[in-house]
């Protein structure tokens, strides 16, 4: 689903490409989720999705490398946070396998993307073979 939302001011965007990276992008999400008014059990699934994508660019993305956007958000009347994942990586091959659970091109339990999408309530996954990957994930405020 896409989400078309107004933010409050520029986001927070930086690279990821080591392990540290992924403390950040959990810091990050954690001190927009608290000024956007997410409760405790919002922000930590929101934070806990956000870890799993980045921790995807770093195992898959070319190189280890991505970047990822950070933003408040508002529609309707509510606050939410709304974080991009991006990479240039191989891209999937199968989008909509790739979202079902036990799927994995690495061997891993295959958790990841579909775990994610059920911890947001809005998330977008683009990619084709070559040209990368694009993860838009949003929580919004209860």
């Amino acid at each position: 689903m896409t989400t078309h939302a107004a933010t409050d001011r520029e986001p927070a965007v930086f690279e990821i490409a080591h392990e540290a990276d992924l403390i950040r992008v959990r810091k990050v999400l954690r001190a927009e989720a608290q000024t956007a008014g997410l409760n405790l059990v919002d922000a930590t699934k929101l934070i806990t999705a956000g870890s799993e994508l980045a921790r995807n660019i770093l195992n898959y993305a070319t190189g280890g490398r991505g970047r990822v956007s950070v933003e408040r958000v508002h529609q309707q009347g509510r606050q939410g946070v709304r974080a991009t994942f991006a990479d240039g990586g191989p891209g999937i091959d199968d989008i909509e396998a790739a979202l079902a659970d036990g799927f994995s091109s690495s061997g891993s339990m295959g958790l990841g993307l579909p775990g994610s999408r059920r911890l947001v309530d809005d998330m977008t996954l683009t990619s084709a073979p070559g040209s990368g990957t694009t993860v838009v994930i949003v929580k919004w405020q209860r």
